[in-house]
């Protein structure tokens, strides 16, 4: 997305251009020399500082609901050009090409699109300088805000008051289901969270859900792909994963799923393997006394954490195939 933004010949860069120095310092979402990692090093801050209540604000699918006219009184007072704002308003209501047939955009940015992030930040300003002018902690990150306070009471309040705000003034559609006022280690911010008593940063629930699910959707058994094959769809997974969350201050989650990646692997092995289990671990160097337990009627997932297995197909052996690790130091 953020090459489409910085083409310099783009209508989005010379926007940017204009635009981005006059956003608020607590937005960090499609901009430059911004990142999810400092908008969550910034509520870290938050939290050390005994604010351990977040409002957490969830817009109900903001880029479908953005109100065109609300967004292009915001455009036209920073450009006075009628060609710029011509051609904006073309772009928001160009429509959407579905099953060969374009449908009419009344409201909302294409999702996509090149000026859609610019432009969602250009109108979630208009939050950040109320949140600013209320004297509140906060971070955004696109549709993404967390407004951190001291108290429960106060965040109830809190969020009355911006859902409000944002419904009334801005034409936007809060979901009341998903946004609530709770603890911060209770909650996920750009996929992470923080531990209770010294506020440090680790991995969220959610994220290690759906790692686990993908993890477990590349190594199902039935796939009846090659190991090589597993492990090169597993690696830029794995690599992108670890780029992201290798900031994180607690490491036992990486170790953890560390361990469970080579075990679903060793399981995905052995299941292979079939009726030459005995062979193939001969193979790779377990002496036959040993080798024996190749004739067990333990299932694979329990024989992937056999010590044999384990010597068999270590983390040296995955490694040797080209299998990165979270744990590793980058």
């Amino acid at each position: 997305m953020w090459l489409l933004l910085a083409s310099p010949n783009s209508t989005a860069f010379r926007l940017l251009y204009y635009w981005d120095p006059t956003f608020s310092e607590h937005s960090y979402g499609f901009r430059p020399g911004r990142s999810a990692h400092q908008a969550v090093a910034r509520a870290q801050g938050y939290l050390q500082a005994r604010r351990r209540w977040v409002v957490d604000l969830d817009l109900e699918k903001f880029f479908d609901r953005v109100n065109h006219n609300k967004l292009m009184g915001e455009v036209a007072k920073r450009f006075t050009d009628e060609r710029i704002l011509a051609l904006i308003r073309r772009y928001l209501c160009a429509g959407v090409l579905e099953h060969g047939l374009v449908s009419p955009s009344p409201m909302g940015t294409p999702q996509g699109g090149p000026l859609s992030p610019l432009l969602s930040n250009l109108l979630l300003d208009v939050l950040d300088r109320e949140l600013e002018r209320r004297g509140h902690c906060f971070v955004r990150y696109a549709d993404d805000c967390n407004i951190y306070v001291a108290t429960r009471r106060v965040g109830e309040r809190v969020l009355a008051s911006v859902t409000r705000f944002l419904e009334v003034k801005l034409r936007l559609q809060v979901n009341r289901a998903k946004s609530a006022v709770d603890r911060p280690w209770n909650r996920s911010l750009l996929g992470s969270s923080f531990t209770r008593a010294t506020p440090r940063r680790t991995i969220s629930a959610k994220a290690l859900h759906a790692f686990r699910d993908r993890v477990r959707d590349l190594t199902r058994r039935n796939r009846g792909a090659s190991l090589g094959t597993v492990v090169g769809e597993l690696t830029p997974f794995l690599r992108g994963w670890r780029a992201y969350y290798g900031f994180v201050e607690t490491h036992v989650p990486l170790h953890l799923l560390d361990c469970w990646v080579r075990r679903k692997l060793r399981r995905y092995v052995w299941k292979q393997w079939g009726r030459a289990r005995r062979r193939e671990l001969q193979r790779l160097g377990i002496p036959p006394v040993d080798a024996a337990v190749g004739g067990s009627s333990l299932g694979p997932w329990r024989m992937s954490r056999h010590p044999v297995t384990n010597r068999a197909l270590s983390d040296a052996y995955f490694a040797a195939r080209g299998l990165p690790s979270l744990c590793a130091v980058t």
